[in-house]
């Protein structure tokens, strides 16, 4: 069932179809869009399914496939590369037990690339549910993962 309120919360104006699909997956339990999100936003907003379900499969932050709870994007620019994104990446698939793309068996992690998160100066860097982390190593990977175990 789609939240209603969220739906309410906001004018039924094109201009909102972001922030109402992003409140949507964030309040979803499993990050992502459900066709009936997809639905009722198309009726809300009085656009096709298909204008919905282009923005919502065009941005990287966005999903219509369930992922983890905590969602892991590890940025891929240029600069994160040279500084060493492929060891990290290496280091996160083993700590975690999945490849890019996959979610943990326990359905607490995704882990996802993303093109650039913005923080050259803090290279390599990524971002776990929004809070970004830099300058990462394997010590400062497996603690940052463990908090998230942990709860």
């Amino acid at each position: 069932m789609v939240p209603t309120q969220t739906l309410r919360k906001h004018p039924p104006l094109q201009e909102n179809l972001l922030l109402i699909l992003h409140e949507l997956q964030n309040g979803s339990g499993r990050n992502y869009l459900t066709e009936e999100d997809l639905q009722a936003v198309a009726e809300y907003l009085n656009i096709t399914r298909a204008a919905v379900y282009g923005v919502a499969t065009y941005y990287s932050m966005l999903s219509v496939k369930p992922r983890g709870r905590h969602v892991i994007r590890l940025c891929k620019s240029p600069v994160c590369d040279m500084m060493g994104a492929p060891g990290v990446t290496r280091i996160l698939e083993e700590l975690l037990g999945v490849a890019v793309g996959e979610t943990t068996p326990d359905g607490v992690f995704t882990l996802e690339e993303s093109a650039c998160l913005g923080r050259c100066d803090s290279a390599v860097s990524m971002m776990i549910d929004g809070q970004y982390y830099g300058a990462l190593d394997a010590p400062a990977l497996a603690r940052i993962i463990g908090r998230f175990r942990r709860g």
